[in-house]
């Protein structure tokens, strides 16, 4: 096994949030306060991540996700060999297959991502099955994770799929679910922030239909989210409130939660900061 260890709590950003200028400055923020693991999303290629291991110590990176459809698997296997040599068991390949409202070629998800990991598999060097997870939603990508790498991945997920995913995971395999949220006590402002964030995943079908097996109704979805619904996706309050829905994915099965203060420009040092202290780390 890998000597990569994700620690319970990590945090998830992309470049487009915080400023790719900022990347070193906000992964030694990461890494200071106790953050065990710096997801970057935006489907980043790999070698954006290099700042973010330059800058640090001992986090661990993750992308969250790289795109298969806009990578090439060979090239993205060399890329990870490279960054593994300089940086030994500190870089988590996250793949996924994105969203058909998003991708032109979108065919065919499943045999796209076992083709891609055929290809990393194939490549002159390898990319370890327990250096990459799987992002997932439905059960046969989650099955997939367990089968063909370290685990799964999960966004704009309720408490109530990490129960059913690691029931469908087993108990061996990594489940890192990321936990959007909005630091901020005014339940009213904080479910508009909310509603800001989530109206680009409510028009994704991949997210829809996961939330519909989850035992939301299309009126739910509807109008930019019921309160309960946006309340169980994108908890607010303050950062206790919201460590609170953090330990209830670990007691539901996570391994490791990856949160995403929302609503903020910039590094969010003071959501992160307050989260940490929350999470007593």
């Amino acid at each position: 096994m890998s000597e990569m260890r994700l620690r319970e709590i990590g945090i998830w950003t992309s470049y487009r949030s915080i400023g790719d200028e900022n990347a070193g400055e906000a992964a030694k923020l990461a890494e200071d306060l106790g953050f065990g693991a710096f997801w970057l999303g935006g489907s980043p290629l790999l070698p954006a991540v290099r700042p973010l291991l330059q800058a640090t110590e001992h986090l661990i990176v993750a992308t969250g996700i790289l795109n298969v459809w806009a990578n090439e698997p060979a090239r993205v296997a060399t890329e990870h060999a490279e960054l593994t040599r300089e940086f030994p068991g500190r870089l988590l390949l996250g793949v996924g297959i994105g969203h058909p409202e998003a991708t032109s070629d979108y065919t065919r998800p499943l045999s796209a991502m076992r083709g891609f990991l055929d290809g990393l598999d194939r490549a002159d060097t390898p990319v370890p099955r327990d250096e990459r997870c799987l992002a997932a939603l439905g059960p046969k990508m989650l099955e997939l994770s367990a089968e063909r790498s370290r685990g799964a991945h999960t966004y704009f997920v309720p408490v109530a799929h990490t129960r059913r995913a690691r029931e469908r995971l087993g108990a061996a395999a990594l489940l890192a679910p990321e936990l959007a949220c909005v630091v901020d006590p005014d339940p009213e402002r904080a479910r508009a922030t909310a509603r800001t964030y989530a109206k680009l995943y409510l028009g994704l079908s991949n997210y829809t239909s996961n939330l519909l097996e989850c035992g939301f109704t299309e009126s739910d979805i509807a109008d930019g989210g019921s309160d309960q619904l946006i309340d169980a996706i994108i908890p607010h309050g303050t950062a206790d409130e919201i460590a609170t829905v953090a330990r209830q994915h670990l007691a539901a099965g996570a391994d490791h939660v990856c949160l995403q203060p929302v609503g903020v420009s910039g590094i969010p040092h003071q959501e992160w900061s307050e989260l940490a202290s929350a999470l007593s780390f």
